[in-house]
């Protein structure tokens, strides 16, 4: 995966977490997560679509996603909580949608946030796309992105330079 879209979601989680909850982000070595390992539990998950396809989420522990609901919300919320789930799935849009606007020359549509609850679950991703997951620790806790997207442009114009030398 370029790094080109890496940059932008590092860029939109420091930006979205120092605006609305004054919590200051440091961002980690990013990595290319073996094969398709548990999440935490707590993940919301943006699909992408148009010249970037695959999805983003964000994964945390019950704590971490605990502590940064009350900080984005203003009050505490249970993890099984409606409120939980949508401040959750705020979250991610807002992040998705910042690393978004970040791409330049690409049409990218996000869809609406999904959020799964549950210790070690896993969210399936497409098998011939690799996930990276950039670590992102912050006095609430540790929060990962994991990005696993592909560009179609970039894609599509290597099946036609292949086939043009065929």
């Amino acid at each position: 995966m370029d790094a080109m879209y890496i940059k932008p979601f590092i860029a939109s989680i420091s930006n979205v977490f120092s605006t609305m909850m004054q919590l200051p982000v440091k961002v980690g070595e990013p990595f290319v997560k073996p094969g398709e390992g548990p999440s935490s539990d707590v993940s919301g998950i943006i699909g992408m679509s148009g010249d970037v396809i695959g999805s983003v989420v964000l994964s945390f522990s019950n704590p971490t996603a605990e502590n940064i609901v009350a900080l984005f919300c203003g009050q505490k919320y249970a993890a099984g909580s409606p409120d939980f789930a949508d401040a959750i799935g705020e979250l991610v849009n807002m992040v998705s949608g910042g690393a978004k606007a970040l791409f330049k020359d690409r049409k990218v549509s996000i869809s609406c946030p999904s959020v799964v609850l549950g210790a070690n679950h896993i969210v399936a991703k497409q098998s011939d796309v690799p996930t990276v997951v950039i670590p992102c620790v912050t006095d609430c806790g540790t929060v990962n992105i994991e990005v696993s997207i592909k560009d179609t442009r970039a894609a599509a114009a290597n099946a036609a330079g292949a086939a043009a030398k065929a």
